[in-house]
C-alpha cells in the first residue's frame, strides 16, 4: 500500500515544462548569451523579422513617408531633450569609454585580472543607447523650421534596461515606427489612421489582437500621475495578443499622440509658426515575430503559403 501511494505521487508529480525561450532556442531561432533579454538571432529568425520590417515599410511607402534606418545610439544632447532622463531613468543606458593613459590602463588591467570592478575607470561618452527610434527624427525637423509636416518611416535596434526571461521583453530589440510631425489635427488623425491600419496588418498575419488604452511606465511618484493622465486623455493605445508561454497579454503595437511634447523640447515649428505636435505608431518587430512563431509554429518553412507570401519568405 505504501509502495502504491509513493508510485501514485511520483506519477502525478508536476514536471518542469519547456519555456517559450527554451523552445525558440531548441528550434535554432534565438540563442542565449548569458544575459536575460539579450539573444543572438539566427538566420531563420532574422528572416521572419526582416519580413515584418519590410511589410511595415511597404505600407509606409503608400503614405510617401521618408524611410530612415536609425543607429542604436543617440547623441547625449538629443537624448537629454527627449525627457527620457526624467521619465524613465530605470530603463536608460549610457555608453562609457576608456579615455585614460598608460597609468590608467595598468589600473584597468589590474582590476580586471583580479576580478575587481573596473567600469568606474571609464568615462561617459557623448552617446546614449537609443530607447525609441522616433527620437532621431525630431532634431532633423528642428533644423528645417516651418517646412513640415513631416512623415517618417524609421526602424532600428533599441535598448531598455528591463531584463526578463520572457523572450517578448528584450533589452535589445527591433522597433519600426511611422512618425508624423506637424499640425495638431494631423497628428491625431495619423495616430487614429495608423492604429487602424496597424491592426489590419497584424490581423492579416493571423494574429488576434485587441485594442486597449495604455500608459508608459513612468518612473516614481510623479510618474504615477503622468501615467494616470495619459490614460485619462487616451494618448496611448496598444494592440495586445495572447502569446503562448507568456504570463499576460503582450503588446505588439502602440499608437501614441505626444501633443507638443517633442515640438517644445526640440523647438520644432509648423508652417504657421506654432509648436509642432507629433504622433507615432510603433511596431514591436521582435514581439510580432515571436508571436507568429509561438502561434503558427517554430518552423517558418511550414507556415501557410498565404502567410509566407505576406512576409515574402
Amino acid at each position: 500500500m505504501v509502495l502504491h501511494t509513493m508510485e501514485t505521487a511520483k506519477a502525478t508529480e508536476v514536471r518542469p515544462t519547456r519555456t517559450l525561450l527554451d523552445q525558440l532556442e531548441d528550434a535554432g531561432l534565438l540563442l542565449r548569451t548569458g544575459v536575460d533579454g539579450l539573444y543572438i538571432r539566427t538566420a531563420a529568425y532574422q528572416e521572419v523579422a526582416d519580413g515584418i520590417d519590410a511589410m511595415v515599410s511597404r505600407w509606409a511607402a503608400t503614405l510617401h513617408a521618408t524611410r530612415l534606418h536609425m543607429p542604436p545610439l543617440i547623441p547625449r544632447t538629443s537624448f537629454e531633450r527627449t525627457n527620457y532622463l526624467e521619465s524613465f531613468p530605470d530603463l536608460m543606458g549610457s555608453v562609457h569609454v576608456f579615455a585614460g593613459g598608460e597609468v590608467e590602463h595598468r589600473q584597468l588591467l589590474q582590476r580586471a585580472t583580479r576580478g575587481h570592478p573596473w567600469s568606474e575607470l571609464l568615462q561617459p561618452s557623448e552617446l546614449m543607447l537609443e530607447p525609441a527610434v522616433c527620437h532621431g527624427v525630431y532634431p532633423l525637423c528642428a533644423r528645417r523650421p516651418g517646412s513640415g509636416p513631416w512623415l517618417f518611416d524609421v526602424s532600428g535596434h533599441c535598448f531598455r534596461s528591463e531584463p526578463s526571461k520572457e523572450p517578448t521583453r528584450l533589452q535589445s530589440f527591433l522597433m519600426h515606427e511611422v512618425v508624423y510631425v506637424g499640425e495638431a489635427a494631423g497628428a491625431e488623425a495619423h495616430r487614429d489612421m495608423a492604429l487602424d491600419r496597424g491592426q489590419a496588418l497584424l490581423e492579416s498575419l493571423g494574429l488576434e489582437v485587441a485594442a486597449v488604452p495604455a500608459s508608459d511606465p513612468f518612473f516614481g511618484r510623479v510618474g504615477n500621475v503622468l501615467a494616470a493622465s495619459q490614460l485619462d486623455e487616451q494618448l496611448k493605445t496598444e494592440l495586445v495578443a495572447e502569446v503562448p508561454g507568456n504570463s499576460r497579454p503582450t503588446a505588439l503595437l502602440s499608437a501614441n499622440y505626444h501633443r507638443d511634447h517633442f515640438g517644445r523640447s526640440f523647438g520644432i515649428e509648423t508652417t504657421v509658426g506654432e509648436l509642432a505636435h507629433s504622433a507615432c505608431v510603433g511596431f514591436g518587430v521582435d514581439r510580432i515575430a515571436i508571436a507568429l512563431l509561438a502561434t503558427q509554429g517554430l518552423d517558418p518553412s511550414r507556415w501557410a503559403p498565404s502567410l509566407r507570401s505576406l512576409l515574402r519568405l
